[in-house]
């Protein structure tokens, strides 16, 4: 299966920890800015995933693409074909709560959703319901924050399965005591833990639900280098 349909990269090309925000153009920002000699190693369907080194240890930055459905295919493969040991995504996510401002951290613990992605791994409970982070990663990523003097909160998110909704999210949020919505970390979850992986989500606040202000597109692609540069200190 390697390489497979959506990852042309051979295994021994993709690092034991991979880095994954949504946005492959961001795969590069990161690869670019962080990481030494990365190199391109998987681009099918733009894609971009690089694998570089930090500070002396191997990691490969691939993007995710949108969603559950997205993330969750390439995570699968990553855990089950490649081996892959550790997933962190990082993305961006809609605030709830003024105590999470714009440009400050979230480190999902856990990820509460309606997805029917829920319904493919009858193992993993019902229609409704949440899925965990590794708890030795959310321990290093608050710690990690800490250290680095990160403006940053840890507690449960709401994965969406859609961007445009008729739900009431900030309502689901608020009965759920959720920090705020993203789209693809009850996928990642459940794949990790069907694996017998290692994942977690930090994300960027891009946006504040409620009152409607949001950072430009460009701050999403470009910016946003504190939660990348947490992800990878904390996996030394």
């Amino acid at each position: 299966m390697i390489p497979t349909p959506h990852n042309s990269a051979t295994e021994d090309q993709i690092a034991k920890t991979v880095i994954m925000p949504g946005d492959p153009l961001r795969s590069k920002m990161i690869a670019e800015t962080f990481l030494e000699n990365p190199v391109l190693v998987n681009n099918v369907r733009g894609i971009q995933g690089y694998t570089g080194t930090y500070k002396g240890k191997a990691f490969t930055i691939m993007g995710s693409g949108i969603g559950q459905p997205s993330i969750g295919l390439y995570t699968y493969e990553l855990f089950n074909f490649y081996d892959v040991d550790c997933i962190i995504r990082v993305g961006s996510i809609g605030a709830i709560s003024t105590k999470t401002p714009l440009r400050s951290i979230i480190i999902g613990r856990r990820a509460y959703s309606e997805t029917n992605y829920l319904m493919f791994y009858r193992n993993n409970g019902n229609r409704c319901g949440y899925a965990s982070a590794d708890e030795t990663l959310c321990s290093k990523a608050a710690a990690t924050a800490e250290r680095l003097g990160l403006t940053y909160n840890i507690g449960d998110v709401f994965s969406s399965d859609t961007y445009y909704s008729d739900n009431d999210d900030v309502a689901t949020c608020i009965e759920n005591n959720l920090l705020g919505v993203e789209m693809e970390s009850v996928a990642l979850y459940i794949n990790a833990r069907r694996a017998g992986k290692k994942a977690l989500t930090i994300c960027t606040v891009s946006n504040d639900i409620p009152t409607g202000t949001e950072l430009p597109s460009e701050d999403r692609q470009n910016g946003f280098k504190d939660m990348a540069r947490l992800a990878l200190e904390m996996s030394l």
